[in-house]
């Protein structure tokens, strides 16, 4: 399990953005975001680039 920071997601519609584009890499993946502190925790099969590129192709940059 690993955190990114994440910014511009402001709704649910945004975190439900974010769960579709790591889903589609890994349909098992457990997603979990904080709009507060603009957080996105993950449990998936994923690497953290890999998690971090699909978030951001989604429209959500990712910062370290």
């Amino acid at each position: 399990m690993f955190s990114l920071k994440v910014s511009g997601m402001t709704c649910g519609g945004c975190i439900n953005a974010v769960t579709r584009a790591i889903q589609s890499q890994d349909p098992q993946a457990m997603v979990k975001a904080d709009l507060a502190t603009q957080t996105v925790s993950l449990e998936t099969s994923l690497s953290k680039t890999q998690a971090s590129q699909l978030i951001s192709d989604a429209g959500f940059p990712v910062s370290n």
